[in-house]
């Protein structure tokens, strides 16, 4: 199933945690530690009260590097991350964050293909409908890490937050390798 068919089929709390995956494997643009987003991903689970995200998302907001940007990829890739956060939505009901997660996901694909020096002759579109030849590696990273966190919480609801966590915090230590790799280059 392509990524945007598990879009359209995911829950809420799947949509929820596909942004929410896609921020966090970002965070590193944005200057946050790895617990930053960690109230968030508590307020997937069962017990919690959806009505709480709004004030977590805030909280996150007020501690992650929201400043301007320069030019270049990764400043292109740092300004795509802090549009991720702004459009975070403050209800965590499906209709929110169906287009939220969405979004993200694009977003994080470019932010992938501009910090990949390989270059992608493909669209973004074509890739999450499924068509993957010849996608370069550090996207291509990515758009499976997006794939795996839909699946899993489609077949283990809150159960599969767990291991979506895992996938994410495995796309932020690649993330951070890449940009703390571009800048020892860069001086």
């Amino acid at each position: 199933m392509s990524l945007v068919d598990l879009i359209a089929r995911a829950d809420e709390r799947g949509l929820a945690a596909s942004g929410l995956a896609c921020l966090d494997r970002c965070v590193p643009l944005l200057g946050g530690d790895d617990e930053i987003l960690r109230p968030l991903w508590g307020n997937l689970a069962d017990a919690s009260d959806a009505a709480d995200w709004g004030g977590l998302v805030e909280q996150v907001r007020g501690k992650l590097d929201t400043g301007d940007g320069g030019t270049g990829a990764e400043d292109e890739a740092v300004l795509l991350a802090r549009r991720m956060l702004a459009a975070a939505p403050a209800e965590r009901t499906a209709p929110h964050v169906r287009d939220w997660a969405d979004a993200c996901s694009v977003a994080a694909l470019r932010i992938h293909r501009l910090l990949d020096p390989a270059e992608d002759p493909s669209s973004l579109d074509s890739r999450r409908a499924g068509r993957t030849q010849d996608m370069p590696p550090l996207a291509a990273a990515e758009l499976r890490r997006q794939v795996t966190v839909l699946e899993v919480l489609a077949g283990h609801g809150a159960g599969g937050l767990r291991r979506a966590l895992e996938v994410s915090v495995e796309g932020r230590r690649v993330l951070r390798a890449v940009v703390s790799r571009r800048a020892r280059g860069r001086g």
